[in-house]
């Protein structure tokens, strides 16, 4: 387990406490390391929205620090995580983008504003409970694969820079999910068995399309097949993802699943397909972004295009400034614009970029 190079003999850090157990766990273990450990509730959503469940994962996270004795802070981002969040999410759904606000919550509010306010507080360090691995060497810090390959989340934080990995440590990389557990319920932290989140980063296990309707209103369209023949109506293409196959009305028998395979924003129609249409070998990236050194062009390695996704291998072309082509002799279902797709050689992060 990798836990970051200590710059004094009592480095402060200061970690998400979240209100779960992965997080209590990753504060249990850098106090039993010796660090000085402050935990921090990061709120970035108004308790009071229907779904999310924020007073009690605060109360849950003050409960885990008072039983480890330390101190715990209480930061309010809701404003910095509605602008640079929250608007880039309703935004790539209204223009027909599937974005994961996972990643984006990672790079710009965990290890962007968290990060600067530790730094500006004196604290050497910020911890999260994520489940991935770092290793510091002469060159730069290396991203990899938690140990605990079911719950691995490596895939939601390929977009950090030097800067923020060198200053993030990540307790459970070595660890499994049961272990966590174990070793939360024998150090009697009452989140032990607290199921985990499922839900949009920071606001709780509500549906994404039951999210979106507070900002985007449903409006029915057609859907259709590749050659515009109607079939069917849905609700709003914006409340779809290539490769769904539920949730639109089929009106016209066709005899086999059919798959969402594009989506027509501008005439909200909701294109699909077979199985075999919500296919690709081949699609491009753009802002790509490189863990380490950006490698030489072309290169070959292993790509997921989802959290837990199967590993692909592909062959990484450039095709011009900021912009990759993807290509793999085995198919990807439902690749999906908005989404990343993230590069690994093994189990180390290369990077990624943003399926167009």
């Amino acid at each position: 387990m990798d836990m970051g190079l200590k710059i004094k003999e009592n480095p402060k850090v200061v970690v998400g406490l979240s209100g779960g157990v992965d997080s209590a766990v990753a504060a249990l273990l850098l106090k039993d390391k010796g660090y000085d450990v402050t935990g921090v509730y990061l709120q970035c959503w108004d308790f009071s929205i229907p779904g999310c469940g924020g007073d009690i994962d605060r109360a849950d996270a003050a409960a885990v620090a008072s039983i480890l004795d330390i101190n715990f802070k209480h930061l309010d981002f809701i404003e910095d995580y509605q602008n640079k969040v929250l608007s880039y999410f309703y935004e790539s759904y209204a223009s027909g983008g599937t974005p994961n606000p996972d990643i984006l919550c990672n790079s710009v509010i965990k290890f962007g504003l968290f990060l600067d306010w530790a730094l500006d507080q004196g604290y050497d360090y910020i911890a999260t409970g994520h489940y991935a691995r770092t290793v510091r060497t002469e060159e730069c810090v290396k991203l990899f694969c938690g140990a605990d390959k079911s719950k691995d989340q490596s895939y939601f934080l390929y977009r950090l820079n030097q800067r923020q990995l060198s200053r993030a440590l990540f307790p459970l990389g070595g660890l499994t999910k049961n272990e966590v557990r174990v070793l939360a319920r024998v150090n009697n932290l009452p989140v032990f068995d607290k199921p985990d989140s499922t839900g949009i980063c920071f606001i709780g296990d509500v549906s994404i399309q039951d999210f979106l309707e507070e900002r985007i209103e449903p409006k029915e369209g057609n859907v259709i097949l590749k050659d515009g023949r109607a079939i069917g109506t849905h609700e709003g293409v914006w409340f779809y993802t290539i490769g769904q196959r539920r949730g639109f009305n089929i009106t016209e028998y066709m005899g086999i699943p059919l798959y969402v395979i594009d989506k027509k924003v501008e005439e909200n129609e909701l294109v699909v397909g077979p199985i075999s249409e919500a296919q690709r070998s081949v699609f491009e990236i753009e802002q790509p972004h490189w863990i380490c050194e950006s490698p030489k062009l072309p290169f070959e390695c292993v790509v997921r295009i989802r959290n837990l996704g199967k590993f692909r291998p592909v062959t990484v072309t450039e095709l011009s400034s900021g912009l990759l082509k993807i290509e793999s002799s085995q198919k990807f279902f439902g690749v999906a614009p908005g989404q990343s797709a993230v590069f690994y050689s093994g189990e180390q992060v290369l990077g990624g970029g943003i399926i167009r």
